[in-house]
This record gives structure tokens, C-alpha cells and sequence, in this order.
């Protein structure tokens, strides 16, 4: 049984990546995991990726470009105020300003710069670099 589908994902995704697959289905699928596809996509860590619909539900076929170094979800989902966000970022990411971040705030998904600049802070879904 699965209990989150984000960090099975992101690391189906580290896996084809480690061993040099250039394509990787994910499911099940969720807004969540769209939501923070697109985030890694526009950061350019990630190619395309497409919905498809089958029979069990749909899935995720995600094109891979090999930038990844290291992806994963952050288990317990920490509640980070502003003040916070640099000692998560030390303690989940391995130089300033190098990966990010992924943060569920109350205008949304988004990466931890985008949260500081808007002065938000949130749950913490992920990391990525």
C-alpha cells in the first residue's frame, strides 16, 4: 500500500536517473505531484511530462535530462515560518543558493525563494538539486 505518493515519485525518478533511463512513469498521480513537476521543470532539473489515461487511473510519463543529483520528499512535512526557512535550507540542501526547495503555502506550491520574496512561509514537501 502506498502512503506517499510524492517521495515514491520523486524517487522512482532519482532511481532512473542514477542507472541513465531517459523516461520514467509514474502512479499514481495527484495535484501535489503535477504541481511540484512543474515547479522541478521550470528550475530545468526535469524535462516534459504528460498525463496518461488508462484503465487503473492515470499516470505520469516523465522525460528525464539528467540534472538531478538528488531528489526526495521531506518526511515529517515540516511547518516553517520565514525566520526558519535558512536552517531547512542548510539542513536539506548542500550549498547556498543551490537546489531548492518545494513549500506548500496558502497561495500554493512553490520554491523557497519565491516564498521568501513574497514573505510566506508553509510545509515543507520536498527538496530537490
Amino acid at each position: 500500500m502506498l502512503n506517499d505518493t510524492l517521495a515514491d515519485t520523486l524517487s522512482a525518478i532519482l532511481n532512473a536517473e542514477k542507472i541513465g533511463k531517459s523516461t520514467v512513469e509514474a502512479k499514481p498521480t495527484s495535484k501535489i505531484i503535477e504541481t511540484s513537476l512543474e515547479i522541478i521543470n521550470k528550475k530545468g532539473y526535469i524535462g516534459t511530462f504528460e498525463k496518461k489515461k488508462e484503465i487503473g487511473g492515470t499516470k505520469l510519463i516523465i522525460n528525464l535530462i539528467g540534472k538531478i543529483n538528488k531528489c526526495g520528499a521531506i518526511k515529517p512535512r515540516y511547518a516553517i515560518k520565514i525566520e526558519e526557512m535558512e536552517k531547512f535550507e542548510k539542513r536539506f540542501l548542500p550549498a547556498k543558493d543551490f537546489g531548492m526547495l518545494i513549500i506548500s503555502t496558502s497561495q500554493g506550491i512553490m520554491t523557497n525563494d519565491e516564498a521568501r520574496k513574497k514573505k510566506i512561509g508553509g510545509k515543507l514537501l520536498a527538496y530537490c538539486y
